[in-house]
C-alpha cells in the first residue's frame, strides 16, 4: 500500500487520504488567517509526510497506527486522521485550520519553502499542535524555528542499527507517558543529539545508554528520547522513537502517540512547563549577618518549615571567624560554642534570633583529633506546633562534657517557643533521650530528626569515628582508644546492637517529656539470645556513618536518608570497596551495613588484634558477625539490606563481578556504573524530601504536580555531585531497588559561587515552594555566603487553557 496512493481506510471507515490533499491557490501575504485555536470538537489529525529523500517505509505504519488510534478508545479521545506529503496545505488556510494538530512523519531535509514553513508557524501561533516522530527532527535544518519547534537536531555521527535499550519515563502524568512502565525495554533506531534539549524543553522519557552502544556521539545519563514545550503559541511534542516499522505495531509505543496527540489535538490538558529551567526563580531570603553578630544565620546545620510557613533552622555552634576557640583540653571552655536558632518569616521577610544553647561544637578545623562536628544538629516541630509551640532539638551540650575522658551526652530536648515573639523558652527544656559520644575524635554526628503520620520521632545519629586508622576503609580498627574508648572500631557504635551512635532511632513522644517505643522497631530491648541486655528497643535502622539528613514521606511512611561514607578513595582487593555516599528508602526496620558491608552488600574484610593491619576474611552481608572487643552487644547481627544509591570517587552505583563465594573483584577495570548520573569527586550526601503536590493549596509559587512523590537527593558539594530529583519502582523500594530515574536540578536550584554552593539541608514548605540552606563558603564558620534560599515556580497552569479544550466535556 503506497502512502501517496492510499485512497481507503485500513479500517473501511473515515478514510486516512494520503493523496497530494488539494489546496487553495489563494496567496499568503504575511500571515495566514487561521481560527484560534485551530480545529474544534470534531477533531481532525493531519498526518504530513513530505521528505527530501527516499520515504521511509515507516510512513505506511504510522499512517495507519495514528489513523487506527483516531478509531479506538474511549470515544472522548478520537479523532479523524488525513494523511498528505503535498506541503502546500500549509499555505490553505482555509483547510489548515481545520486540523486539531499536524503530525510529522517526514524523512528529512527541506521540505517547505519560505511561504510553506511561514504557514506552518502562523498555525503554531494561532494555538496549533505539533507532533514529530522520529525522522522528524532532521526536518528543515537550516531553519531556527523549525529547530526550536522539534527541540533538538540528530548529531551526525550516530548508529543506524536497530538496538534494544531501556526507556525510563520521568513524566508519570503526561498522557503521553502516564500508562507506560518505569522501565520499558524496547528495540528501535537510537539518535543522539548534537545539544541536549532537557531544561528547555519539557522531558518525559529518557533513553538508559548503558543498555546500548550509543556511539560516539552519545549524549551521557541524560539522553531525552520524548519532550514536549509550549511553542511559540502552540503545542509541540517530538519522539525520537518510531524509528521502524515495527515500532507502530507495539501497543505501548501507539499509547505513547495516543497521549502525545490527546495533548496537541487539546483533547487533555497536560504540564509540558515543568522541568524548563526558566520557569524557577531561586532568592536568597536572608542578608549576610552584621559584623560580629548571627542577627540573620549562625553555622547552618539544618531546617524545619512549620505549617504557617515560617522557616526554623539552626546553626551548629561554629564561631563568627573573627573569635578565636579553644582547643586545649584543659580549658574549661574547651570547644564552647552557641548553638542558635532562627525564625524566618515570609509574611514580614524578617529573620529573629529565636534562642541560643551553650554547646560543644567549636573546636574551628585540623585533623581528626581537633575539630569537631558536634553541636546543635537537628531541629524538628512537634505536630501540634500550631497550638503548643513545641520544637525539638538535638544537640550536645557543654555543660555535660567530660574533659578527662573526652566524653560527652547527645540529646534530645523538647522547648517550647513563643509562637507571637519567636522567642524559645530556654527553661521550658525537657530531656526526652540522652547517651554518650566519644568526642576524642572526629568526625560525623549525624542530626537529621523526622516524624512519620503516626506520631513518631525518628533520630538520625552519627557514628563518629575515625576511618584515618584503617586507611579510609571499613572503620574496624580496635586498637586506637583514649582512657579505654575505641575512636576508630565502629563496631563499638554503628555495628553494635547496644549502642545508639551510627542509628536511626524511632521513638513515640509523649506529652509529658517522655516517650514510649513503636511496634517494629529493629529490637525490642529484651532479646534473650547471647544472654539478654544486649540492644536498645529504640533502634529502628542500624549500621548507618553519617545520616545528617533524614526525611520522610508521610503519604507512606517510607523513611529516607543519606550518610557520608569512609575516606577510601579507590577499591581495594585487600579490603574492599572505596569510599560510598550512600542513600536508602527505608520501608522496615534493618541493618544497612557499616561498617561491615556498604551499597549493594559489597563487605569489606575484618582485622582484628593483635596486629590490625592484616587481613581476616571477608564480612558476610546475610550473616554478619560482632566480634569486636570492643562490642557489649549482640553477636549475630540482622542480615544487611542493600541500600538504594550509592556513590564513590569512581561513579554511581559501582558495582563488580563476583566469585563463587560472592566477594566482589574490587578492580577498577572491572566496574560497572549502575547509576552514570552521579559522579564521584567530593562528596557529602544532604539526603532531601519527597515532594507531595496539594492540589487545594491556592499559591502562586507551589511546585508543579509533576516533582508529585519525586525524592529529592544531592550533595554538599555542587562541582561534582549536583541535585537530582528521583523515582523508584514502589516494588522494589526498601528492598535495594536501583532508582528507576533521575534529572538534575543543578540549574532549577542553580549550583556556583552565587548560587547555592554548598547544600546543607532542603526542605518544601505548605506552600509548595522549596526552601535551601547554603552552608557558605568556609568550615565550622558562617560567612557571607551562609544563607537561606527560597525556589519557586513561575511557569503557570498546564496548556491548553481548559477554556480552549477541543471538547469541554473531555477528562482533563
Amino acid at each position: 500500500m503506497a502512502a501517496g496512493a492510499l485512497t481507503v481506510s485500513l479500517l473501511g471507515q473515515n478514510a486516512a487520504d494520503a493523496r497530494p490533499h488539494p489546496v487553495d491557490t489563494q496567496t499568503m501575504a504575511t500571515t495566514l488567517s487561521l481560527p484560534s485555536p485551530p480545529g474544534g470538537a470534531n477533531v481532525k489529525v493531519l498526518v504530513f509526510h513530505g521528505s527530501a529523500t527516499d520515504e521511509s517505509p515507516t510512513v505506511d505504519a504510522g499512517i495507519a497506527a495514528i489513523e487506527k488510534l483516531g478509531l479506538s478508545g474511549p470515544e472522548a479521545g478520537r479523532f479523524r486522521t488525513v494523511a498528505t506529503d503535498d506541503p502546500a496545505v500549509f499555505t490553505n488556510g482555509k483547510q489548515l485550520g481545520k486540523y486539531n494538530a499536524v503530525v510529522f512523519l517526514t524523512g528529512g531535509g527541506d521540505v517547505l519553502d519560505p511561504e510553506q514553513e511561514a504557514g506552518l508557524e502562523a498555525y503554531m501561533e494561532a494555538g496549533g499542535g505539533f507532533l514529530g516522530i522520529h525522522d522528524a527532527a532532521r526536518t528543515e535544518p537550516y531553519s531556527d524555528w523549525f529547530t526550536g519547534l522539534v527541540g533538538a537536531r540528530p548529531a551526525a555521527d550516530i548508529p543506524t542499527a536497530v538496538q534494544q535499550a531501556t526507556v525510563e519515563f520521568g513524566d508519570r502524568q503526561h498522557p503521553a507517558t502516564k500508562n507506560l512502565p518505569l522501565e520499558w525495554k524496547r528495540p528501535d533506531k537510537w539518535l543522539n543529539w548534537t545539544k541536549n534539549p532537557s531544561g528547555n524543553v519539557h522531558t518525559v522519557a529518557r533513553v538508559r545508554e548503558i543498555t546500548y552502544k550509543p556511539g560516539a556521539s552519545a549524549n551521557g545519563w541524560d539522553h531525552p528520547v520524548s519532550w514536549c514545550r509550549d511553542y511559540d503559541g502552540g503545542r509541540s511534542f517530538y519522539t525520537a522513537m518510531g524509528g521502524t516499522v515495527d515500532s507502530f505495531a507495539e501497543t505501548d509505543f501507539r499509547d505513547h502517540l495516543r497521549g502525545a496527540l490527546a495533548w496537541t489535538t487539546r483533547i487533555s490538558r497536560a504540564d509540558c512547563k515543568a522541568t524548563i529551567i526558566s520557569n524557577y526563580k531561586a532568592e536568597r531570603v536572608t542578608q549576610p549577618n552584621q559584623p560580629g553578630q548571627s542577627d540573620q544565620i549562625g553555622e547552618p546545620h539544618g531546617l524545619v518549615v512549620a505549617p504557617d510557613g515560617r522557616v526554623l533552622y539552626i546553626g551548629r555552634g561554629g564561631a563568627d571567624s573573627s573569635k578565636p576557640v579553644v582547643i586545649d583540653w584543659n580549658n574549661p571552655d574547651i570547644g564552647k560554642g552557641l548553638g542558635q536558632i532562627h525564625v524566618y518569616d515570609p509574611k514580614t521577610k524578617k529573620v529573629t534570633l529565636a534562642g541560643e544553647l551553650t554547646v560543644f561544637g567549636n573546636k574551628g578545623g585540623g585533623d581528626e583529633l581537633v575539630k569537631v562536628e558536634e553541636g546543635l544538629l537537628g531541629i524538628e516541630l512537634d505536630p501540634d506546633f500550631e497550638t503548643n509551640g513545641w520544637v525539638y532539638l538535638h544537640y550536645t551540650p557543654h555543660a555535660k562534657i567530660d574533659r578527662d575522658r573526652q566524653m560527652a551526652v547527645r540529646q534530645v530536648s523538647r522547648f517550647t517557643l513563643d509562637l507571637a515573639t519567636n522567642k524559645l523558652d530556654l527553661s521550658s527544656e525537657k530531656v526526652l533521650l540522652h547517651w554518650s559520644v566519644q568526642v576524642h575524635s572526629c568526625c560525623h554526628a549525624g542530626g537529621g530528626m523526622a516524624w512519620d503520620s503516626k506520631g513518631n520521632l525518628y533520630i538520625a545519629t552519627g557514628d563518629n569515628n575515625s576511618s584515618g586508622f584503617s586507611d579510609g576503609y571499613s572503620g574496624n580498627n580496635p586498637a586506637p582508644n583514649y582512657k579505654g574508648v575505641s575512636f576508630a572500631d565502629a563496631r563499638r557504635t554503628a555495628g553494635n546492637t547496644n549502642n545508639l551512635n551510627g542509628k536511626i532511632l524511632r521513638i513515640h513522644p509523649e506529652d509529658d517529656g517522655t516517650y514510649t517505643l513503636p511496634e517494629g522497631n529493629l529490637f525490642t530491648g529484651n532479646e534473650p539470645g547471647e544472654g539478654g541486655g544486649r540492644t536498645r528497643g529504640e533502634i529502628y535502622v542500624m549500621g548507618v556513618r553519617n545520616p545528617a539528613r533524614i526525611s520522610v514521606d508521610k503519604t507512606t511512611d517510607t523513611l529516607y536518608a543519606g550518610w557520608v561514607g569512609p575516606d577510601a578513595g579507590a577499591p581495594s582487593t585487600t579490603w574492599g570497596p572505596a569510599k560510598y555516599d550512600t542513600f536508602a528508602a527505608i520501608t522496615k526496620a534493618g541493618n544497612h551495613g557499616w561498617p561491615y558491608c556498604m551499597g549493594n552488600k559489597q563487605p569489606y574484610r575484618d582485622r582484628n588484634l593483635p596486629d590490625p593491619s592484616k587481613p581476616l576474611g571477608w564480612y558476610d552481608c546475610d550473616h554478619p558477625k560482632n566480634e569486636s572487643p570492643n562490642n557489649d552487644g549482640l553477636v549475630n547481627l540482622p542480615p544487611i539490606t542493600s541500600n538504594t544509591i550509592w556513590y564513590s570517587p569512581q561513579g554511581g552505583g559501582v558495582d563488580y563481578p563476583r566469585d563463587a563465594n560472592g566477594i566482589p573483584s574490587y578492580k577498577v577495570e572491572d566496574q560497572k556504573q549502575l547509576l552514570p548520573w552521579l559522579k564521584g569527586g567530593g562528596q557529602a550526601t544532604m539526603n532531601g524530601p519527597v515532594y507531595r503536590y496539594d492540589a487545594a493549596s491556592t499559591s502562586a509559587d507551589k511546585w508543579p504536580s509533576y516533582w508529585d512523590g519525586k525524592w529529592f537527593v544531592g550533595d554538599f558539594y555542587d562541582d561534582t555531585q549536583p541535585r537530582h530529583a528521583v523515582l523508584t519502582d514502589p516494588k522494589t523500594v526498601g528492598k535495594g531497588g536501583l532508582p528507576t530515574h533521575a534529572e538534575s536540578l543543578k540549574k532549577i536550584i542553580p549550583v556556583g559561587a552565587d548560587g547555592i554552593r554548598n547544600l546543607m539541608d532542603w526542605k518544601f514548605a505548605p506552600d509548595g515552594s522549596l526552601y535551601v540552606l547554603d552552608y557558605g563558603r568556609g568550615f565550622f564558620t558562617s560567612d557571607s555566603k551562609s544563607a537561606l534560599w527560597r525556589v519557586t515556580y513561575k511557569g503557570g497552569a498546564p496548556t491548553p487553557a481548559a477554556s480552549d479544550l477541543a471538547r469541554k466535556a473531555a477528562v482533563q
